[in-house]
């Protein structure tokens, strides 16, 4: 390389034209920060109202027309659709209008394949993208030399896609199932650190919301970790989990990948071992970017609950924190208060209502503690210093028998001190 010459990233020379067929005005906001993300410009978009897509072509023969003198116009080189593409719609938009062509899951994964850090997350996106690519198999592998060609390097092209070109349908599949079982084996790992966690009956706390609410944010600010925050989508793949007390008694807070609208499904099943972080936890805290545009907050929050149910933690506990409200004028607070009843208000970043989310977290917690009186003998001290440990604060008194103690245990924690019941205290 020549001295002074700059490196740029060559990603950055993709201008993508953004389209979208459907019955309803689309809002295509999200999928230019997706390209913005992905190292992708905007050279403009294209909108079709229809009741749905062709199914052969997802635009209509005029329409696609029109792409193409657009494309010519605004010298676009990228087609990205905000719907995921049928592999013949993929196809035959390619070749109606001269250029790659992408869709929304594609992007995404892309977007997974570069900012995954963790060997299980690397595991996770090779798996989705396995299984998003094994249908357009055929078509596929040359669409994607020709978009690295033309670009130095493309979206979509990341992962799989550059190691597995000349693989056939069988050996794909084969992939896939080593990748499955591999994933298995991680599962089992993180059951056997889970039943440790249970073990210690430490209260866990899942953060789940939209990409870029500020879940990484408010964890630091809960927990005091240092985990790395930018403006980007998907920021955060790989989940994190710290400590932190409240009134004496330690909780563990994990933080979850980000969810997002139209969600590939493909990634819900691979992230699937890390999103039991959710399942399992005792308390979900639902992260909502309380600065979001009146017309978008609810599409987010329901995004958010449609994964949950998809992974089946819909019904574990749940409490709603209202992010970002440093940012809003009092009007909108008022608002979001009476929309929001049960919501807890906070700024993860200048600290505002988080004592109140601690106290909101305590609260549904200490609602299902146990009481138990115990005697404890003397010579059963370590059993003494393992109730503090899941019980926190309690009443204790000596006596010649040994240690009376009034105390709150977890659920899971019960029959651990049964044996020291005394007044049948259960």
């Amino acid at each position: 390389m020549a001295k002074g010459q700059e490196i740029r990233n060559p990603r950055a020379r993709q201008r993508a034209m953004m389209i979208v067929a459907g019955p309803e005005d689309a809002d295509l906001n999200e999928l230019a920060e997706l390209l913005r993300t992905a190292g992708v410009a905007v050279a403009g978009q294209m909108a079709q109202k229809r009741t749905q897509p062709d199914p052969d072509r997802y635009f209509g023969k005029g329409k696609l027309a029109e792409l193409k003198r657009a494309i010519a116009d605004c010298d676009a080189n990228l087609v990205v659709s905000d719907d995921e593409l049928l592999p013949r719609q993929e196809r035959n938009l390619e070749e109606a209008v001269g250029v790659p062509v992408i869709d929304r899951t594609a992007l995404i994964l892309d977007i997974f394949a570069s900012h995954v850090g963790s060997s299980e997350g690397n595991l996770q996106v090779e798996l989705a993208q396995l299984q998003y690519n094994l249908a357009r198999m055929r078509g596929l592998w040359t669409h994607l030399e020709r978009l690295g060609g033309a670009t130095g390097g493309g979206v979509a092209t990341r992962g799989p896609g550059e190691t597995q070109i000349e693989t056939d349908r069988r050996l794909a599949r084969d992939r896939i199932a080593a990748l499955k079982r591999r994933l298995e084996h991680t599962k089992g790992t993180r059951s056997i650190m889970r039943r440790e966690r249970e073990r210690a009956a430490l209260p866990t706390v899942a953060l789940a919301g939209y990409t870029n609410a500020g879940k990484s944010t408010l964890l630091n600010a809960l927990t005091g970790a240092e985990v790395g925050v930018r403006d980007r989508l998907f920021h955060t793949l790989d989940p994190t989990t710290r400590s932190f007390e409240i009134s004496g008694r330690s909780f563990l807070m994990t933080d979850t990948v980000g969810f997002i609208r139209k969600l590939p499904h493909q990634l819900v099943e691979a992230f699937g071992a890390t999103l039991e972080e959710a399942l399992e936890a005792d308390l979900l805290v639902h992260v909502a970017d309380a600065s979001a545009p009146e017309e978008d907050l609810r599409p987010m929050l329901e995004a958010v609950e449609d994964v949950l149910a998809e992974i089946g933690a819909a019904e574990r506990p749940q409490l709603l924190a209202l992010n970002k409200v440093d940012l809003l004028d009092h009007e909108r607070r008022r608002e979001l208060s009476f929309r929001f009843p049960g919501a807890i208000p906070v700024s993860a970043e200048t600290g505002e209502g988080l004592g109140e989310l601690r106290e909101a977290i305590e609260t549904r917690f200490l609602s299902t503690l146990r009481p138990m009186d115990l005697l404890v003998p003397y010579d059963e001290g370590g059993r003494l210093s393992e109730l503090h440990d899941v019980a926190g604060e309690m009443e204790r008194e000596d006596t010649a028998e040994g240690v009376v103690v009034h105390a709150r245990v977890p659920a899971a924690a019960v029959s651990r001190f049964e044996r020291f019941a005394v007044n049948g205290s259960p």
